[in-house]
């Protein structure tokens, strides 16, 4: 199977270039014009590699190495025009594995993509073993596993362990409807029954923490007869 390597760059020649010669060794690309489509990217998709450009609208490429930091350990190559050694020192810092800057030999990025893959693989042998999922982002919403923290628009919501179990289950089943039975055999581990409103009851208070409007939520739809989902 071919490696998975998403490029990001606003100057939308040089991305498709580097998307050209990437595909002509044969990896799968996902590009990128935008920095927030590629975190979503990065938080959905099982990449093994990632070239940013530092200057992005809405976020730039420093702070975009660092959200997936967060979350993939994959090498990530900064593309710059900016040659002073101070930046370069930022985006290592902040856990890029290489540095190249623009004007740069589409050739040369090819041989830096290969060389970080060899050695992604041959210290990392576990990477190919996919990891547990630790956060996620969608829609203004982040939720984050390891710090049972969970931020709406950039303000944290104070959930509770049970709401915050809810909210988990139905993100790592993002797209797909789950049944109350599901939720609360899921979350409280114990067997459900028909008149249980255990779940009816924590999911509006759910909504109302997350300021859901109760006619039309965002987030947690309910698909009537069936259950809940987040899209």
């Amino acid at each position: 199977m071919s490696e998975k390597i998403m490029i990001v760059d606003d100057e939308e020649e040089i991305a498709d270039l580097v998307e050209v010669y990437l595909k002509n060794e044969g990896y799968e690309v996902f590009k990128f014009y935008r920095a927030k489509e590629a975190l979503a990217c990065a938080l959905e998709e099982t990449l093994d590699l990632a070239v940013l450009d530092v200057m992005l609208p809405e976020m730039d490429g420093f702070t975009l190495c660092q959200r997936i930091r967060e979350v993939h350990l994959y090498p990530i190559i900064m593309l710059t025009a900016k040659v002073e050694d101070m930046d370069k020192i930022t985006g290592l810092t902040l856990g890029a594995d290489d540095y190249i800057t623009k004007p740069f030999n589409p050739l040369e990025l090819v041989a830096r993509v290969k060389t970080q893959l060899r050695r992604y693989k041959r210290y990392n042998p576990s990477e190919a073993v996919p990891k547990e999922r630790d956060l996620f982002e969608i829609k203004g919403l982040y939720i984050s596993k390891s710090n049972h923290k969970c931020m709406l628009n950039g303000k944290e919501i104070a959930l509770t362990p049970i709401e915050f179990n809810i909210l988990w289950h139905l993100c790592e089943h993002r797209g797909n409807v789950v049944s109350s039975e599901e939720l609360f055999e899921a979350v409280w581990g114990e067997k459900y029954l028909d008149n249980n409103n255990t779940v009816m009851a924590h999911i509006a208070r759910l909504r109302e923490k997350l300021k859901e409007p109760p006619r039309r939520p965002k987030l947690i739809k309910t698909i009537w007869g069936v259950g809940y989902t987040i899209e």
